[in-house]
């Protein structure tokens, strides 16, 4: 036999040989839906698809290898968000998903932004991830100290469809205020910054992670108020929707904040369907919180440090899956 002839027989053996581990190890591949690349959701995406991927043939986890689910290839994939993301798991293309966890209260339920639409019954939850702060900044001469200050003045509640603009009219009605007690406006978040700089406009609602970059940069150039949002009815609005959460943003979050600010928030949660094996969800779930992938995620990005089974089960809003929930039971954080 020449050279030429045994490499290739010698290269025969390896992909039969690869082929055979592969079918020793059957490989799953699991999608999950994100956000745009420019956000928060990609990135950490990306954090958690790798975290959970252990493909056949890698080193074993005591070894320094992957500590994910045996024979799982996850990927994390860019879309428009929580709307999304949740008709894409309804639809069966993707296995996962991030949604803030209002929008997924309302999917579920078939209320809120779903009103009218047929509910995403099977809509379960995995983890939330972190809170996305609800914020109201007012002009700093706009006299406006709390939620009950807003009456009369020109308050943009973001955009129609959005989840901000839910939020903000159920805090406005906590306080005994509708629509037609402000002026609104329907603006995104930059949009209402500039009108505010311009003076025609005294306060907005945005809902993300701190600090948001619009506000950062209006606080930057004019005096602003991050105004609370606490009191007793706030402490009622909990018992009625159960995806808000209790939240601070810290003194110096943003320029001129000198202080801590009460507000409420929801989470940022990773949702599933139901239909998918509570075995699988079980291991995605353990394979999360295992100590080497907390400390990849406290590295791998500013709001991975927030990713922690204390706060998994914070603010959820619709059920678990009954792999994730078996889980969070074992690790006694769920009774």
């Amino acid at each position: 036999m020449n050279v030429k002839a045994s490499q290739f027989f010698a290269a025969v053996a390896v992909v039969a040989s690869l082929g055979g581990m592969a079918a020793a190890q059957d490989m799953s591949f699991f999608r999950i839906g994100t956000g745009g690349t420019a956000g928060t959701y990609y990135p950490i995406g990306g954090l958690i698809a790798n975290a959970i991927s252990n493909p056949p043939g890698s080193r074993a986890c005591d070894d320094g290898g992957s500590c994910g689910v045996p024979g799982l290839v996850a990927t994390a994939v860019a879309s428009n968000g929580s709307v999304g993301n949740v008709n894409a798991i309804n639809g069966g293309a993707m296995e996962a998903g991030f949604s803030q966890s209002d929008v997924a209260y309302w999917a579920q339920t078939g209320t809120g932004l779903w009103d009218g639409q047929p509910a995403v019954e099977k809509l379960r939850l995995i983890a939330n991830l972190y809170p996305e702060s609800i914020h109201l900044v007012a002009r700093a001469d706009a006299g406006i100290a709390s939620v009950a200050d807003l009456a009369g003045k020109r308050v943009s509640l973001d955009e129609p469809g959005s989840g901000t603009l839910v939020d903000a009219k159920i805090i406005l009605e906590a306080f005994g205020l509708t629509e037609a007690d402000i002026t609104p406006e329907y603006l995104k978040p930059d949009q209402a910054a500039d009108r505010m700089r311009d003076g025609a406009m005294d306060a907005f609602f945005f809902v993300g992670g701190f600090p948001a970059g619009a506000i950062a940069e209006l606080a930057s150039q004019q005096d602003v108020t991050l105004v609370p949002i606490e009191g007793p009815e706030i402490d009622a609005l909990f018992e009625t929707y159960s995806f808000f959460a209790t939240d601070t943003l810290p003194a110096g979050t943003y320029e001129g904040q000198e202080a801590d600010v009460a507000t409420v928030s929801v989470g940022a949660q990773m949702v599933t369907s139901a239909d998918q094996p509570d075995d699988l969800i079980y291991a995605i779930t353990q394979a999360m919180y295992n100590d080497s992938t907390q400390a990849l995620f406290a590295a791998g990005h500013a709001k991975g440090a927030a990713i922690t089974l204390d706060n998994a089960t914070t603010g959820a809003g619709i059920p678990f899956h009954p792999g994730a929930e078996r889980y969070y039971r074992e690790a006694g954080v769920l009774e």
